[in-house]
């Protein structure tokens, strides 16, 4: 996983220093891979702890590998995946995040009931995290139509939680959702295609699969195994938590 992609899996845990430090590295990416941690930490304004630290949220074992990861990056051109169904779930493993797993199956458990939205395929996949959730009891209530998701909200409160599926994080009746339960101070657990999008924005939870817009012949034949693959994750991490 290359550097920004790495920045943007963890964003959660990252905070202003570490974001000042991202900026610096970022900027100056070539420098950096031939400087010292001290000469680095001089350079940012920190000190060589902090590095270390951001180091170690980004997933790298310490600064060293981070360095020498920076350094591959450099010698390599960035390789998209292929765009067959192997190469999605391979990446989509690749960025699903343990911890936001974990968090998001507590949440989960500990809400009053789990609200869900999505529109066109991403309802049939709101529709099966939905019976997942109930095997076990969880109240949830699956919406295919803007005023009854709506309507829902207005009649729920911070005990419930709000499920959003939009690939593309800019679908606009599911923007509308997300307003209306950031408004109601409702948690929303996002899922998303790995890509800063205003959805993710707005989300106390965001879950990510690797699964880029295609389309052939006017039709859209985005490959939906990669949110599956997180859907099928998050259910089982959701049982064992429950």
């Amino acid at each position: 996983m290359r550097f920004e992609e790495r920045v943007h899996k963890y964003e959660y845990k990252l905070n202003d220093t570490d974001d000042q430090i991202i900026d610096y590295i970022l900027q100056y990416k070539e420098d950096m891979t031939g400087q010292s941690i001290q000469v680095l930490a001089s350079q940012a304004y920190t000190v060589p702890n902090t590095i270390t630290r951001l180091s170690k949220k980004l997933g790298y074992d310490g600064f060293s590998h981070m360095k020498n990861s920076l350094k591959v990056e450099l010698e390599e051109p960035c390789v998209v995946p292929d765009d067959d169904s192997y190469s999605l779930i391979q990446k989509t493993f690749e960025i699903l995040d343990k911890d936001r797993m974990m968090e998001a199956a507590r949440q989960l458990a500990e809400s009053k009931q789990v609200l869900l939205f999505g529109l066109g395929d991403s309802s049939d996949l709101c529709e099966m995290m939905a019976r997942n959730l109930r095997v076990v009891g969880k109240p949830t209530s699956h919406h295919i139509h803007r005023h009854e998701i709506l309507h829902s909200l207005d009649q729920s409160n911070q005990q419930s939680i709000l499920f959003l599926i939009s690939l593309s994080g800019e679908t606009p009746l599911v923007l509308e959702a997300a307003e209306k339960a950031v408004e109601k101070n409702i948690p929303i657990i996002s899922l998303t295609h790995f890509t800063k999008n205003p959805l993710q924005a707005m989300a106390s939870i965001n879950l990510y699969c690797y699964a880029p817009k295609k389309t052939k012949n006017g039709y859209n034949i985005t490959g939906r195994t990669p949110v599956m693959v997180v859907l099928e994750t998050l259910s089982q991490y959701f049982w064992k938590y429950y």
